[in-house]
C-alpha cells in the first residue's frame, strides 16, 4: 500500500495526502511512469484508450503537471514575456489581449512586466521578465533604447508594437500606418467643411512625430492656404488651456482637433465641458487608437482604429517564427480605419452628396 494514499469510501481511488506525482499517477493506473509521461503529454507511445484511462486517473487524484520540472527535462519553458508602458491604458490592454489569445491556440504561457510610463523601470522589467526563464519577449512600447533592445535579440526573440525610431538588427517590429491614420482623420474633418484644424499631441515619440508630421502635409496639401496649427508638446494643459481660450475669444478659433490619442482627446473634452463649449457645435474632434475611452466620453468621439487586437495576434506569431528558426527581421505595418461617431459635425454638407471612398466605419 503506498503510504501517501489515504483510504477513502468503498469504489472510490485513494487520494494522496501531499501533491500526487507522476509515480501515484502510475501506481493507481497500473501503468508505467513512462506511459503515464507520453499520455499528459499527448504523445504517441500509448494507444488512446490507455491514454484516457491514465487521464482520467491523473483528474481523479488532483495531479498537476510541473511546468517547471518539464522544462528542466526540454530546454524550454514555455513561457513568452510582454513588456508594457501603461497597463491602465486601454491600447495596451487590448494589444495583450490579442497576444494572449494567439499564446493559448500555441499551449504558451505570458508573464507581464509593467513598466509604468518609466524607461528605466521597462528596462528593470526586461531583465526580471529574463531572469523567468521566457523564451521571447513581446514590447508593447518605444521607450526600451535601441542599444539595449539589439543585446538582448542576441539572447532571446524579441519583437516591439510600435514605431523604433529606427529598425534595430534582430528585433521584430509591429506597426500601425500613422501616415494614413493622420489622413483619414484631416480628409474626414475638411470633408465636413473644417478649414481651421488644430492638432494637439502630447509625445515626441516617433508614432506621435509621424501622426504630427502627416497631419502637416495633409493640410498643406488640402489647403494650401491655410497654416497647419500644431499644439505641444511640451506642455499639454497649456495647449489644451490655449485652445479653448481660443474658441471662447477669437474669431478665426479652430473648428475641430486632430489629437495624438484617444486620452489627449478626453483631456481636451472634459476641459471644453468645464468651459461651456458645445460639443462638436464649436468644436470637433478626432482621436487615435479607438480605445474604450471612446464610448465612455459624451459625445461618444470619433477616433481612428488601431487593429490593437490583431497586432497582439501578429506579434505572437512573428515570435513563434523566430522560435521555430526564422533569423531574417520582419517589419509589418496595419493599415487603421476611422470610425465615425458623435464628436464631429459638419459645417457645411459635402458638395453634391459625393460618397468617401476611404477605409471608414460608422459607429
Amino acid at each position: 500500500m503506498n503510504p501517501h494514499l489515504t483510504p477513502t469510501a468503498p469504489g472510490r481511488r485513494r487520494r494522496p495526502v501531499r501533491q500526487p506525482t507522476i509515480h501515484d499517477v502510475a501506481e493507481a493506473a497500473g501503468v508505467s511512469k513512462s506511459a503515464v509521461s507520453l499520455a499528459i503529454r499527448n504523445q504517441r507511445g500509448v494507444s488512446e484508450t490507455t491514454r484516457e484511462h491514465i487521464l482520467a486517473v491523473a483528474q481523479e487524484l488532483g495531479y498537476r503537471s510541473n511546468v517547471w520540472a518539464r522544462s528542466l527535462v526540454q530546454g524550454r519553458t514555455g513561457l513568452v514575456g510582454i513588456l508594457l508602458q501603461d497597463l491602465g491604458n486601454s491600447y495596451h490592454r487590448d494589444v495583450t489581449a490579442g497576444v494572449e489569445d494567439a499564446a493559448t491556440e500555441r499551449d504558451l504561457r505570458l508573464v507581464i512586466g509593467h513598466g509604468r510610463r518609466n524607461a528605466t523601470r521597462l528596462q528593470a522589467e526586461l531583465d526580471s521578465l529574463l531572469a523567468l526563464g521566457v523564451e521571447g519577449v513581446i514590447i508593447i512600447s518605444s521607450w526600451v533604447s535601441p542599444q539595449y533592445l539589439e543585446r538582448i535579440s542576441k539572447r532571446v526573440p524579441l519583437v516591439v508594437i510600435g514605431r523604433l525610431p529606427d529598425p534595430v538588427p534582430g528585433v521584430d517590429t509591429v506597426a500601425n500606418r500613422d501616415e494614413i491614420g493622420a489622413r483619414l482623420a484631416v480628409e474626414h474633418l475638411t470633408d465636413l467643411g473644417h478649414t481651421n484644424i488644430a492638432h494637439l499631441t502630447s509625445s515626441s515619440r516617433p508614432a506621435a512625430m509621424h501622426r504630427r508630421a502627416a497631419f502637416t502635409k495633409i493640410m498643406r496639401a488640402r489647403l494650401p492656404g491655410v497654416d497647419p496649427q500644431v499644439e505641444g508638446p511640451e506642455q499639454l494643459e497649456a495647449a489644451i488651456r490655449y485652445l479653448v481660450f481660443q474658441i471662447q475669444q477669437e474669431k478665426d478659433a479652430p473648428t475641430a482637433v486632430f489629437t495624438q490619442n484617444d486620452r489627449v482627446a478626453a483631456d481636451l473634452v472634459g476641459a471644453c465641458l468645464d468651459a461651456g463649449v458645445r460639443l462638436p457645435d464649436q468644436l470637433s474632434i478626432v482621436g487615435y487608437d479607438n480605445s474604450s475611452i471612446c464610448r465612455m466620453l459624451r459625445p461618444q468621439l470619433t477616433s481612428v482604429d488601431q487593429p490593437r487586437h490583431e497586432m497582439g495576434r501578429l506579434a505572437l506569431e512573428m515570435l513563434s517564427e523566430r522560435l521555430a528558426g526564422r533569423t531574417e527581421d520582419r517589419h509589418v505595418t496595419i493599415a487603421p480605419e476611422l470610425v465615425v461617431r458623435a464628436s464631429t459635425k459638419a459645417l457645411r454638407e459635402p458638395a453634391g452628396g459625393e460618397q468617401q471612398h476611404r477605409p471608414m466605419m460608422v459607429d
